[in-house]
């Protein structure tokens, strides 16, 4: 039964690994063709998927939070103009926290040498001071996750070294993210239909 598990956990860790490494390059070759970096492309690399773009913009979410080196800015800003306002923020959402959750689970599996490989060193030494409070951890992840300027992405991967329950972060993340992305992702539709307007 142990040499069972054992082996069950090594092919779970090698299929990660694996999961990690292809969406790595995924990444770098969409970032290579301006996948995650200009709308326009985005915009019809997705209207060639079809009926399918809805579930492939959300997996790009995933990625997106999962993978740093993608501006997640730009993600939410591309919901919101390729499927509208509506749908935008719905499948902002939807990626989002599953890609939270993702992160979570990746720092709870992997531990702190997993997060220091992927979180820079200056918001590491920032925030990984809250360890050290974990009983108000809490409470300070709740009140981060619910505004929009704040490294969620990060601070996901840093809340996994907590004893915090996988069900208490889900309910914080599902709860505190509607308003962040709603502002977030509006408020760079606003923006970008104004500077659109004045250039033109």
């Amino acid at each position: 039964m142990t040499n069972t598990r054992g082996q069950a956990g090594k092919i779970i860790n090698i299929v990660s690994v694996l999961g990690i490494a292809a969406a790595v390059v995924l990444c770098v070759l969409g970032y290579r063709i301006g996948l995650f970096t200009q709308t326009d492309v985005l915009a019809d690399f997705l209207a060639r998927a079809g009926v399918w773009a809805p579930a492939l913009f959300i997996f790009l979410q995933i990625v997106q939070v999962v993978v740093p080196i993608i501006p997640g800015g730009l993600g939410c800003l591309a919901g919101v103009l390729i499927f509208g306002p509506v749908w935008g923020c719905v499948y902002n959402y939807v990626g989002i926290v599953a890609g939270s959750v993702v992160n979570f689970l990746l720092a709870r599996r992997y531990g702190k040498s997993f997060v220091r490989s992927v979180v820079p060193e200056r918001i590491y030494d920032k925030y990984i001071g809250w360890l050290d409070r974990e009983s108000a951890f809490d409470r300070w992840f709740a009140l981060a996750i619910f505004l929009p300027l704040a490294p969620d992405d990060y601070l996901c991967l840093v809340a996994g070294m907590t004893r915090m329950r996988l069900k208490k972060f889900i309910t914080i993340i599902v709860l505190g993210k509607p308003g962040a992305i709603i502002a977030y992702s509006l408020g760079l539709a606003c923006v970008s239909g104004w500077a659109a307007r004045l250039i033109g």
